[in-house]
């Protein structure tokens, strides 16, 4: 099995960590630029990508120092913003990055269960109702929503918050709102995901598959079946000798590239297959 967690990448990330398992400020989901410090989401981010785990000691810190700041023991260095009611949406990320290593911390788990309930009163009657999601919002939470990604939950944080909470009606409804949502997936992909890129090998191609590989992680039948198209798509792309090349655009220091050099066009291709199969055994399963 191929391994990334030794590269130039995860080296360079690694030595970025503080003494308190941070990045320093925690929130920005935006590429990477040299100009600017790394955000603990960014690094982790980048390292879930890469293959590390809560077995590896650099996650442990992340994890601890994350579970500290829900705690109260500790606190995010971000300036809260005043567009949104911070409180709920730090706490909703600091669980939403705990969990895509480890579904063992108990405050976590709390915080993803308040927003199943939501969001499984909200589909209740077979489709999405806006109004019973914010009434129920205001009754777990005892405010009114605030800030444009909370009163739309088709945001990365609440999407992979779910993930594995959601019951077995309720999840596949979730799953063709989402899909069908004109505006795709905030933070991920802004465009309707039913409709596939114009380009394989292209920077929108890349994007469009970090959202499938986000609703790849719904384990319910007929919420992957609603998927098998991508999966139709990713075998039209497949070159004669059996791999997949995403073009040099797709390289966005998030998803690609994995290796350590695109130099040579070998190891992009090796790297988008890598990154093609890992989806389509999702999608198998």
């Amino acid at each position: 099995m191929i391994s990334y967690k030794n590269t130039k990448w995860a080296d360079q990330i690694i030595k970025l960590q503080k003494e308190d398992g941070s990045w320093g400020y925690f929130h920005t989901l935006s590429n990477p630029a040299s100009y600017k410090s790394l955000t603990t989401e960014q690094a982790l981010r980048r390292l879930n990508i890469l293959g590390f785990t809560i077995e590896d000691e650099p996650i442990q810190r992340a994890v601890n120092y994350m579970h500290n700041c829900l705690k109260g023991k500790s606190e995010i260095p971000d300036r809260k913003e005043k567009v949104i009611d911070f409180d709920i949406f730090s706490h909703m990320m600091l669980a939403v990055w705990i969990r895509r290593f480890t579904y063992k911390d108990r405050l976590a788990n709390i915080i993803a269960k308040q927003w199943s309930r939501i969001i499984s009163e909200a589909f209740k009657d077979g489709e999405y109702n806006h109004l019973i999601y914010l009434k129920t919002y205001e009754d777990i939470f005892q405010r009114t929503v605030k800030g444009e990604r909370l009163i739309d939950f088709t945001s990365f944080y609440q999407i992979s918050l779910l993930s594995q909470e959601l019951n077995k009606e309720i999840e596949p409804l979730v799953i063709k709102y989402i899909l069908n949502k004109e505006n795709g997936i905030y933070y991920i992909f802004p465009r309707k995901l039913n409709i596939l890129p114009k380009e394989f090998q292209s920077k929108e191609a890349s994007l469009y598959l970090g959202a499938i590989e986000l609703l790849s992680e719904y384990t319910n039948p007929r919420s992957r079946e609603q998927l098998m198209f991508v999966k139709n798509w990713l075998q039209e792309n497949r070159q004669k000798e059996g791999s997949w090349d995403m073009g040099a655009e797709s390289k966005n220091n998030i998803y690609l590239p994995l290796s350590d050099s695109w130099c040579k066009i070998e190891m992009r291709r090796e790297d988008c297959t890598y990154r093609v199969n890992s989806l389509l055994k999702k999608l198998e399963c």
